[in-house]
């Protein structure tokens, strides 16, 4: 397969710089898979996963959180997140402890709408990093 160049951007860091012949990300209506020469394309990124084909041809699931992909005429994408980590190098037990912290917070009848809000989106977070883990292949 032909490639194209991708560009993985937090707000801390370039998180990947590189080529690859595949990339497959949930956006807000569903699954996309981004090919050489794509069409240009705008869309939304919920909390979810990605997967980026790697040069032996294999994928690498990454787990992100909120931001858009721009793919250019030609096919170069940048993929803006808010974070992103690869599902093998993820610390579960991490993402465990914020699961129960969060489940806490939300089950608490005295958290205000605005912590029972945050603690919601750190679940969803916590979640997909533990489901991200699960998954690599």
């Amino acid at each position: 397969m032909t490639p194209f160049n991708l560009k993985i951007i937090t707000p801390n860091e370039v998180f990947f710089e590189g080529e690859t012949s595949n990339l497959i990300v949930r956006t807000t209506v569903g699954d996309k898979g981004i090919l050489a020469r794509h069409e240009p394309y705008l869309a939304a990124l919920p909390i979810g996963t990605m997967r980026v084909k790697d040069e032996n041809g294999k994928f690498r699931t990454a787990a992100i959180s909120n931001g858009t992909i721009r793919v250019e005429d030609g096919g170069d994408t940048v993929v803006l997140v808010q974070s992103c980590e690869w599902g093998d190098e993820i610390d579960v037990g991490r993402a465990e402890v914020a699961k129960k912290a969060a489940e806490e917070i939300i089950s608490d009848a005295h958290a205000s709408q605005l912590e029972h809000d945050i603690a919601e989106f750190k679940l969803k977070r916590a979640l997909n990093r533990i489901h991200s883990a699960e998954n690599v292949k």
